[in-house]
């Protein structure tokens, strides 16, 4: 692939969004980089214009931003966007528009086993596969797993109460640190062959939430369980705590999922397209638990995006 070519990256000022910018800028000159996002003047987006990066209005529920913002791309990034219930439309907004518009490439971050998967968060990621398919777009699908960072806004409370609850059972998740499939989606977009390619993304090595509790309690030094549920006792417990209502179904759902296998693979394409072991989500946990300044609970992060 040449420099010359540019590369889009939608949802630009997310988390992963902007550390697949940072992994292209280490290969990539700035000049070949556009980052999409809704609002330019945020700081995020800010940020990203002073490191050199072009920076176009993409809002996936306005399609004129759209169709301007992807005028003389090469290869794009799309990253789910990450209001449930509407992907339908909105991915399909973007796909139409990179159509149009001549994209010579489109990536996609989907969710694990998509097609087989029984989470409801993948119906939708299942939609936008089937319209890449019908766009006549050359496409890849980057079938993100669980990064682990999901876990960690659940584990303040955990750590005061003592005991994590959840309804996984004995289901091993093999997630990676959000900055190795951010690292994987820059080396698609970069170089190589990679249309009509699905990669289904996972960490190298796979815990039980039991086995997340132990490194927990290990990093906190304080003692903790972990209380299997069934999955309604699960979401009871959730909507108990105040969550809505859509949340406390997903988090249900996706531990009923994680007990069949939902989020286990050990395929190994994440490392051989990062060309390195993936991090131990020990490493990301004990990071975390080391920088907790006191337990309380931050803002709900049931999913990847």
């Amino acid at each position: 692939m040449s420099d010359l070519q540019t590369i889009f990256v939608t949802g630009a000022t997310g988390h992963l969004g902007g550390l697949v910018i940072d992994a292209l800028l280490e290969t990539r000159p700035a000049s070949a980089i556009v980052a999409g996002v809704r609002d330019p003047a945020k700081p995020s987006a800010i940020a990203l214009r002073d490191k050199g990066v072009a920076v176009r209005v993409t809002d996936y529920d306005r399609p004129e931003t759209l169709a301007s913002a992807l005028e003389g791309i090469d290869r794009m990034l799309l990253i789910s966007s990450s209001e449930n219930g509407k992907r339908k439309v909105q991915h399909r907004n973007v796909i139409s528009a990179a159509r149009h518009a001549g994209v010579g490439l489109i990536a996609y971050t989907s969710i694990l086993h998509a097609d087989t998967s029984p989470l409801l968060l993948a119906e939708e990621h299942r939609d936008t596969e089937a319209a890449l398919a019908e766009s006549g777009v050359p496409y890849v699908l980057l079938r993100n797993g669980w990064y682990t960072e999901v876990f960690t806004w659940r584990l303040p409370m955990a750590v005061e109460q003592g005991t994590l609850i959840g309804a996984a059972g004995e289901g091993r998740i093999s997630s990676a640190a959000r900055a190795d499939y951010a690292e994987a989606a820059a080396s698609v977009l970069v170089g190589g062959d990679h249309a009509g390619r699905t990669y289904e993304l996972a960490g190298d090595a796979a815990f039980t939430l039991e086995e997340l509790v132990a490194v927990v309690s290990e990093a906190s030094g304080q003692p903790m369980t972990y209380e299997n549920l069934t999955p309604d006792d699960f979401k009871q417990a959730v909507l108990s705590a105040g969550l809505p209502e859509m949340v406390a179904a997903i988090l249900s759902n996706t531990d009923a999922g994680i007990a069949k296998g939902a989020l286990f693979n050990d395929g190994g394409d994440l490392g051989r397209l990062i060309a390195r072991p993936t991090t131990p989500f020990r490493t990301t946990i004990t990071a975390f638990i080391d920088n907790l300044p006191s337990a309380k609970t931050p803002a709900t992060e049931p999913a990847p995006g």
